[in-house]
């Protein structure tokens, strides 16, 4: 029985499967927190990743009744866009600027007014907000310039962990169409944007790490942080992806379907065999981790505002979920604009959340509803406008996340579609997708042949009971719209 393994190494946690290559076959997870952020400043020392990863893989282990030599491919896919910047020796210079991290906002804001939405849409696929890469090292320029006088190396999260295990630096087309300097549509690095937005003076070129094929080994893990974790040194490592990007992988997202990611980020994304370039800016229209497309909308604020919200309240998340489907659904209810910690689409970096629609005998049933809603609403408006930037994005809809075990979420997700919602048998879709690729890279199979195969059956189906009033929808649109006076334009 061949073993492969999937690593998902999120913002907040790293999760580990063990599978059989042969069916897809779940032997074993395990789970290891990761140092909790805040936005603005949102940075990780990387160090914490890997000792994650080796505290999730023993819990795996011992759950399979495994040893690590048994291992045969293992492929990681983890948080976008963080910058790791290493030195001599694969020195890691500072913490890692993390995609939640807003600082570099007003690098981004300057970079979009330089070449322009359409212009930024047709180089990358994407308008730059703070969460792009390049934004970062354009912060790390203008605040500690001295840095780049010692940078040897330029990775993404995934990336450093690939290189732990295998010496090479190795990055995917998924990933590094999220950095604002690579075009996936044309297969090539635009080492003049890190010229013209960051540095002009370094070999941006000798910095940047190889971009590997879906189901292309980055190489072995033949390193000896490799085998301190007692992996051989023949094991295949795959070429890694975005964390989003194998969630569609591991959830079995098949053209026209839509899926609904309900984590510390939302998103809201479908598969493309054509590349997709939103001048607007709400849809990245990034790479798959398939060989094809992935227009999505990623939002800043998610399962957090439920959480907050059940603070405020004092209850656990299930009595928030059961205080949410208990609410009286008038009309005039309060809603919510869910800008917590500030946002990323739309691009408002100092917006905090906004709750209108207060009144006297406004109930906890009736706030908890407005977490919900305040979520599900925003990544709505991203969902239409991946329609209206070309791609199908009509089919079966799918959730999936830590917010998609929520009952209350499913419902309000299913009243504001006014279509069934589904849950799929993929608690861990990024880990899965994650062992999809590695599969792939050890036996030489596609991966959509993989993903197709391993597609995980349906857990549930929450119909609509009711649509939206459309007098809470403009309400919604009314408030997430104000721009407060606070905000920086």
């Amino acid at each position: 029985m061949p073993v492969v393994a999937g690593v998902d190494s999120s913002t907040q946690s790293c999760t580990l499967e063990l599978r059989d290559a042969d069916d897809g076959r779940l032997l074993g997870a395990g789970r290891a927190p990761h140092p909790a952020t805040t936005p603005p400043v949102s940075e990780q020392d990387p160090a914490v990743w890997w000792t994650a990863l080796r505290t999730a893989l023993g819990a795996a282990l011992r759950e399979a009744g495994l040893t690590a030599d048994r291992i045969d491919a293992l492929s990681i896919a983890a948080q976008c866009h963080g910058a790791v910047l290493l030195g001599e020796d694969d020195a890691v210079l500072r913490p890692v600027k993390l995609w939640n991290d807003t600082t570099s906002a007003p690098q981004a804001a300057a970079m979009v007014a330089d070449l322009g939405a359409a212009g930024w849409a047709d180089a990358v696929g994407s308008v730059p907000t703070a969460a792009f890469t390049i934004t970062k090292l354009a912060w790390v320029a203008a605040h500690e310039p001295r840095l780049l006088d010692r940078l040897r190396r330029v990775l993404l999260p995934h990336d450093w962990l690939g290189l732990r295990l295998t010496g090479q630096a190795v990055t995917d087309r998924s990933e590094a169409s999220g950095t604002g300097y690579y075009a996936a549509h044309r297969g090539a690095y635009l080492t003049e944007h890190l010229e013209r937005w960051v540095r002009p003076d370094l070999d941006w070129a000798a910095l940047l790490p190889r971009v590997a094929g879906p189901a292309e080994p980055a190489g072995h893990a033949d390193t000896a942080a490799a085998a301190e974790l007692g992996l051989r040194p023949d094991v295949v490592v795959g070429a890694g992806a975005g964390d989003q990007h194998a969630g569609a992988l591991g959830i079995g997202l098949a053209p026209g379907q839509v899926l609904y990611s309900l984590g510390t980020s939302g998103v809201v994304m479908t598969t493309s065999a054509v590349p997709v370039h939103d001048p607007t800016g709400w849809v990245d229209g990034v790479a798959d981790a398939a060989g094809g497309w992935l227009p999505l909308m990623c939002s800043l604020n998610s399962t957090k505002v439920t959480d907050t919200v059940a603070r405020l309240l004092g209850v656990d998340l299930p009595t928030l979920a059961e205080l949410a489907l208990a609410a009286d659904r008038r009309p005039d209810r309060p809603v919510l604009a869910a800008y917590l910690d500030g946002e990323r689409t739309p691009d408002r970096p100092d917006a905090r959340g906004l709750l209108g629609g207060l009144r006297s005998d406004t109930t906890r049933e009736e706030l908890a509803l407005a977490a919900h809603e305040g979520v599900v609403l925003g990544l709505l408006r991203g969902h239409r406008a991946i329609r209206a930037a070309g791609a199908t994005a009509d089919g079966e809809v799918i959730v999936t996340g830590g917010g998609s075990r929520s009952p209350a979420y499913r419902q309000v997700l299913a009243d504001a579609l006014g279509r069934p919602v589904h849950t799929r048998d993929a608690p861990e879709a990024t880990a899965r997708g994650a062992a999809v690729q590695a599969t792939a890279a050890l036996t030489g199979a596609g991966i959509p042949t993989v993903r197709d195969a391993w597609t995980p059956a349906t857990t549930s189906i929450t119909e609509p009971l009711g649509a939206l009033p459309d007098e809470l929808l403009d309400r919604y649109r009314a408030l997430a719209d104000w721009r407060q006076p606070t905000e920086k334009e």
